[in-house]
């Protein structure tokens, strides 16, 4: 009997192998890279309950009345859809100027409906429909504005989350 073809035959099989274990351990290191690569390397989920609360820290900001502090919530890249607008604004310059604005009629919001989204540790949007309790800067004027919003918010490595996209417009008139 000759041994020589089984002996091919077995390093053959375990060559593949160890090349198939290579191969799912580089997938299994990349999908795993991909998803913890922002926070760390057991961090648990962000809940709905955190989520709702990044609105709540946005609202107080604008309590401050200060547009820096409601600047400082978002990324440096961030874009911003504002609810009394026509103009986008693409980066800080663009947002304070925003809020300079809206911050003059001493808004505070009220969210009337909320869904949250997880994508994934570092990545959440939170969608829905907010109040915004207005008053007139130059009449004393008070006045509610109905507004859908989208806010696409990202954990940074610091462990905070900022705002990298917020969108916000009046509700169509029915």
């Amino acid at each position: 009997m000759n041994r020589r073809p089984v002996r091919r035959r077995i390093a053959v099989a375990t060559a593949t192998a160890v090349l198939a274990a290579g191969t799912f351990a580089l997938g299994a290191g990349i999908a795993g890279a991909d998803s913890g690569s922002k926070g760390a390397k057991h961090a648990k989920p962000v809940s709905t309950t955190q989520v709702l609360g990044l609105f709540d820290r946005w609202n107080a900001a604008l309590g401050t009345g200060d547009p820096q502090k409601v600047a400082d919530l978002y990324a440096k890249d961030a874009v911003l859809l504002p609810t009394v607008s026509n103009e986008v604004r693409t980066d800080r310059a663009g947002i304070v100027d925003y809020f300079e604005h809206f911050l003059r009629n001493k808004p505070v919001g009220t969210k009337v409906e909320s869904v949250v989204n997880v994508l994934d540790r570092d990545t959440v949007i939170d969608t829905g429909v907010y109040e915004f309790a207005l008053t007139d800067h130059d009449t004393g004027e008070k006045s509610t504005v109905k507004a859908r919003y989208t806010y696409a918010y990202e954990k940074q490595p610091n462990g905070g989350w900022l705002i990298v996209n917020h969108h916000s417009s009046k509700m169509p008139q029915g």
